[in-house]
């Protein structure tokens, strides 16, 4: 081989190297580690370790709750439950789907991303546009909602509850002193005190509670830049987000049809606002946005960096961004569906 076509091979080589390598780790020290800490328990903070409403929760009503989490009587065809849309059980117990859009109990996809059930008694308000304020009112969305579980009404879904033999003693047991427990008011008290178990746990809560080996260089130079880079100013408080709405393409225009809170408000200030997602466990619950039209991580906080607020990240800032949003990712295990023999046998 003459020398130009080895000396061309030999780049070839080296950019090949180049290009397959990843962008060096940062050496974040110990005191960079406490500063960092310190502002993000600022901007931040630890996830409290109970919900608000949950110390009114009776064991009796939570576990009444996690039984009808996974009822497919709540749907009209009676093959779907709360768990198909948002799973706790399995290999991937996200809160969520993992689907751009979910199946309703009769086929039908709707409109907007299921998001995570995890954390929810967090929030601001309830699903993507804030209709409904409490988790007890969001229950009943979805059972009665025609595209999602589609019950035709309240009467229909005490029907069918009160037709399970299984239920009799778990309602009555909930709701002690009333003459008819099982009513769909009830049903969403019951899954609502569930759901305010749902708390993920993370390395993040680790390393802001003292541990500051809790984050690896990598997602502590993450979590730096993601609260220099302005991040924060949609993702704060412990959920780091879900706690304000927010026009989806504030600096740069971002192409939807969807007009978001403004269907429920009627306010012109409110056209495209949508709930802020928390990002606590956004590693495992793709795809992104509330019409699940990203499916990777890097491309949504690509797109959020430019469309939120007008900056265009490098591959390697998005990448330790990213590295910080896997010490979000959720140790919690899966939640079993009760055994078919203690949960029912029909009259």
């Amino acid at each position: 081989m003459s020398r130009a076509p080895r000396l061309a091979a030999a780049v070839a080589v080296l950019a090949l190297a180049a290009c397959s390598r990843s962008a060096p780790e940062p050496h974040v020290g110990r005191e960079e580690r406490k500063a960092i800490a310190a502002q993000a328990s600022t901007t931040i903070g630890v996830l409290p370790e109970r919900m608000p409403g949950a110390d009114g929760d009776t064991p009796e009503l939570v576990a009444l709750g996690r039984s009808l989490w996974f009822e497919k009587k709540l749907s009209v065809t009676g093959t779907q439950s709360c768990n198909d849309c948002h799973r706790l059980d399995g290999q991937k117990p996200t809160g969520a789907d993992v689907e751009p859009t979910s199946s309703g109990a009769r086929g039908t996809k709707g409109p907007r991303n299921s998001p995570s059930v995890k954390n929810a008694g967090y929030h601001v308000a309830q699903f993507w546009d804030g209709r409904a304020r409490t988790l007890e009112e969001q229950a009943e969305g979805p059972i009665l909602n025609p595209v999602e579980m589609a019950m035709p009404d309240a009467a229909a879904v005490e029907r069918a509850l009160r037709g399970a033999a299984a239920y009799g003693a778990p309602f009555a047991a909930a709701f002690p002193g009333e003459a008819q427990p099982i009513t769909l008011r009830n049903t969403a008290r019951a899954l609502a005190a569930f759901e305010r178990t749902l708390k993920t746990r993370d390395r993040l809560d680790d390393f802001l509670r003292g541990d500051l080996d809790a984050l690896t260089n990598r997602e502590a130079a993450g979590l730096k830049l993601f609260q220099t880079t302005g991040c924060t100013t949609c993702h704060n408080s412990p959920t780091i987000g879900a706690n304000q709405f927010q026009v989806l393409g504030l600096v740069k225009e971002w192409e939807t049809k969807d007009e978001g809170r403004f269907a429920v408000t009627k306010n012109e200030e409110d056209r495209r606002k949508f709930k802020v997602p928390s990002l606590r466990n956004a590693v495992a619950t793709g795809p992104y946005f509330h019409d699940g039209s990203v499916d990777r991580l890097d491309e949504a906080v690509r797109k959020m960096a430019w469309h939120q607020l007008g900056k265009e990240l490098t591959d390697d800032e998005i990448s330790s961004i990213v590295a910080f949003l896997g010490a979000l990712a959720d140790r919690s295990g899966p939640v079993a569906p009760p055994a078919p023999s203690a949960k029912e046998t029909d009259r």
